[in-house]
């Protein structure tokens, strides 16, 4: 029997890759139609993994294919936006409950080095756009709901669709900070309902300062 090589990673999933962090640098931009032929030409590729890929895109709502038309880059309305940090909050908050409640110290003890390290980010807006997300995947991680952390982690790459980012506002971050010590705060008092209203606050202001 002749032996299979399995590649780590199919390549409609590189692209799929390489096509989500053109739009997440904007190199796509919202609303922008994304010309199959000429990216195929580009990755030098077929079609058939190009369309994988979209497709791909197209289930974390990333992109929007249109009868006949082809694909575009999703646009989001100010009412998506608010449907998005809706079930977030609702997502991240009930996590934020249940962490509080349950986590092993040394859990939350890595947390807290996480933290710090948003704690230093002052004025490198890149790195804390990372960290500020390893925080929230890691607090969904501890919640042992990998369901709901996959809905958190789609929700997300839609949610940086959004052209005026809440945490590009001026003093944004600082706040950002503020409510992650109070979130911070209640984990480690064990607070669940202080954990949720936290939590919650936390992604009100950030609409607040998205819309």
């Amino acid at each position: 029997m002749s032996s299979i090589t399995l590649t780590p990673r199919a390549l409609y999933q590189e692209v799929a890759e390489e096509l989500r962090q053109r739009i997440f640098r904007r190199e796509l931009e919202p609303g922008s139609w994304i010309d199959e032929l000429r990216i195929a030409e580009e990755f030098g590729i077929s079609r058939t993994p190009l369309r994988e890929a979209l497709k791909v895109l197209a289930a974390e709502g990333l992109v929007t294919m249109k009868v006949r038309r082809g694909a575009y880059v999703t646009e989001m309305s100010e009412k998506d936006l608010r449907d998005v940090y809706h079930l977030l909050s609702l997502l991240e908050s009930d996590s934020a409950g249940v962490v509080a409640k349950t986590a092993k110290p040394e859990d939350l003890h890595a947390l807290e080095q996480l933290h710090a390290e948003l704690e230093t980010t002052t004025g490198e807006r890149d790195r804390f756009f990372a960290l500020n997300e390893q925080f929230h995947m890691r607090l969904l991680e501890l919640s042992g709901n990998r369901w709901r952390s996959q809905m958190v982690a789609d929700l997300r790459k839609v949610m940086k669709l959004n052209r005026h980012n809440s945490l590009l506002k001026q003093g944004r971050i600082e706040d950002s900070l503020n409510e992650h010590r109070a979130i911070m705060a209640a984990l480690l008092a064990r607070d669940t309902a202080a954990a949720v209203e936290a939590m919650q606050s936390h992604f009100s202001h950030g609409l607040e300062a998205a819309a």
